[in-house]
């Protein structure tokens, strides 16, 4: 298989690398890039752990292969802190509501909120379920998560 070479911006930097037709996103993200919030879970797509923005939308980076990526702009947790307002709204309720435990999950919770929140800043508690839907969390139950994304919908 011949490589490909593909050009991105990742977190609002330039990346060009070249990668095989079957290199999987979250694997060059991970392995070769050294981002580490989108993590490896289920590697089904099911878990929502591996969740990164992709041209503003969440994607499971473990079923995008990377030469999808060929000029886009990627956003992961690392970049969203710095680049988008309610990431850091966000994570200072997720904190002060202690929503999460382990954290396993956290990022990619995060950025399907974030999303949300960019498209409807006031969403409704069925709109919070149903843009988290994606993203297993065996810790919480869910509540303390819709509270604190919620919460900073309303700028509580």
């Amino acid at each position: 298989m011949k490589n490909h070479n593909i050009t991105f911006k990742l977190n609002g930097e330039a990346v060009s690398l070249s990668v095989a037709p079957n290199d999987v996103l979250l694997d060059v993200l991970r392995g070769r890039l050294g981002i580490k919030s989108p993590k490896v879970g289920c590697d089904r797509g099911d878990c929502g752990t591996c969740t990164v923005l992709l041209n503003g939308r969440t994607v499971r980076s473990c079923l995008a292969l990377a030469v999808e990526a060929d000029g886009a702009e990627i956003v992961t947790l690392e970049g969203a802190n710095t680049t988008r307002e309610w990431t850091r709204k966000l994570q200072a309720r997720f904190h002060s509501k202690n929503a999460f435990q382990c954290g396993f999950c956290a990022p990619g919770v995060i950025l399907s909120a974030t999303e949300l929140l960019e498209k409807n800043a006031k969403p409704s508690s069925h709109d919070i379920k149903e843009a988290i839907a994606g993203n297993l969390c065996r810790c919480t139950g869910y509540e303390p998560i819709v509270e604190a994304i919620s919460e900073t919908a309303k700028g509580k």
